[in-house]
């Protein structure tokens, strides 16, 4: 089996900010919807996924915020001609076959984490449609990363990538489990976690590949060459170490639909109602064609084939 995990309110920004100034006639915003419904779509037809979800943050777990209680603080809030179609969203996406998943308190990089290993460990593939540095710790032979974003694909002719260890290696210059302590060093400015002033992911990467890694530097910082770099480490040791908390994915969550729940089965009937609602006419009429060709297959066609 497949397993899809969708990064919902990333997709959502970026769908927002990638379409701009389209509504219906009832002068309602409609261009994160729109985004989000052909972006869920296209990955359909890329990935041919048996299993899916979209999964939403909802809240900061409280492990974080007592450790960190400037985390996320910055953030700015969501544009408000985005939070009304968060709900159009979230009411297409099971229509579409996606469970919307969430859980009080929880960011969705822990829930997607929580699902997909829970998946591996029965044997399932698993690939996380985000934008999210801290999943990429997960990467291994049954996890990857789908990307449509033009650093990561290996030709322009790609529409998309899946990137497995070797490309995150590439990408980081250290791999999956490691950027763990990558992101420990350096913070998160997005996120409002300071880092080791001055050091960046690639001077990160080098210095953990040259040590033998963040433990070995923390034990003994006269490993460490640089003098500079060494007085750096020693002032901002409580950070990293908080830092490196602050990154660890909680994997052990419950989950709030068992996987064989989340078999992507559309509901083509309200999907086109929603769609007209929406006034999507070339998605309408897309739909539709399919909606009449899938009426008289059988239900075990594979879901790929419905995009």
């Amino acid at each position: 089996m497949k397993l899809l995990l969708i990064d919902g309110h990333y997709y959502a920004y970026r769908s927002f900010f990638a379409i701009r100034e389209l509504s219906n006639s009832r002068g309602e915003p409609t261009n994160a919807v729109y985004g989000f419904v052909k972006t869920v779509r296209r990955m359909v037809k890329d990935l041919a996924p048996d299993l899916g979800a979209v999964v939403w943050d909802e809240g900061l777990p409280k492990r974080r915020t007592e450790l960190q209680p400037a985390y996320k603080q910055t953030r700015t809030e969501m544009p408000d001609l985005l939070s009304p179609q968060l709900s159009v969203i979230q009411r297409i996406m099971p229509l579409l076959g996606f469970a919307n998943l969430a859980l009080p308190n929880t960011e969705a990089d822990d829930l997607m984490a929580t699902y997909a290993v829970t998946a591996c460990q029965r044997g399932d593939e698993v690939v996380l449609a985000t934008n999210d540095k801290d999943l990429f710790q997960l990467v291994n032979d049954k996890v990857k990363v789908y990307s449509t974003n033009k650093a990561d694909l290996a030709s322009p002719k790609d529409a998309f990538a899946l990137l497995g260890a070797e490309a995150v290696m590439r990408k980081w210059g250290v791999t999956p489990p490691q950027i763990g302590e990558v992101l420990a060093l350096i913070g998160d400015s997005v996120d409002n976690i300071p880092g080791v002033q001055g050091l960046g992911a690639k001077g990160a990467a080098s210095l953990l590949t040259a040590h033998g890694g963040l433990d070995a530097i923390l034990a003994d910082p006269e490993i460490v060459t640089s003098e500079r770099m060494r007085e750096k480490l020693r002032a901002a040791r409580q950070q990293i170490e908080q830092n490196r908390e602050m990154v660890r994915l909680d994997m052990d969550l419950p989950v709030p639909e068992p996987l064989d729940s989340l078999r992507i089965e559309p509901r083509y009937e309200p999907l086109l109602a929603e769609l007209q609602n929406c006034e999507f006419n070339s998605l309408l009429l897309e739909v539709k064609a399919e909606a009449a060709v899938r009426g008289s297959a059988p239900a075990t066609a594979h879901q790929g084939e419905l995009f």
